[in-house]
């Protein structure tokens, strides 16, 4: 028996505001969007290519889930985007005016950079050594 992580929810404001930007800024793929009901859409978004770690993209449904946009992790680091192309996907960040919360530097591990999703988010764009 084989298990993995397949979604990982991310609370937005909005489903239509929160595709663009992800599709738009990151490249993500639109994996799929499914209207449940007149306020509810299953929306699973992908960096990768073959869609095999996906973002579920929830909107608030009442205020205590919109207090925590942008910071369901109390301020940590909430996702990791791990690339092999760097210095292509940082320059798209500047390109689209991101928020750099650090710029890139060189770790034990490969070189990583702070950003800053459209909520606020906190994110490390990482490439491996």
């Amino acid at each position: 028996m084989s298990r993995r992580l397949a979604y990982i929810s991310i609370i937005v404001d909005d489903y239509d505001r929160a595709i663009d930007w992800y599709t738009r800024i990151l490249s993500f793929r639109l994996i799929e969007d499914t209207v449940i009901s007149e306020r509810k859409r299953w929306v699973l978004i992908s960096p990768d290519s073959d869609g095999s770690t996906m973002l579920l993209l929830a909107k608030a449904a009442d205020d205590k889930q919109k207090i925590v946009i942008g910071n369901q992790t109390g301020g940590r680091v909430f996702l990791f985007l791990r690339t092999s192309r760097f210095d292509h996907d940082y320059n798209n960040l500047l390109l689209h005016g991101v928020t750099i919360e650090n710029p890139p530097r060189i770790e034990s591990y490969g070189r990583v950079a702070v950003f800053e999703d459209l909520y606020g988010n906190r994110w490390d764009l990482l490439e491996d050594r």
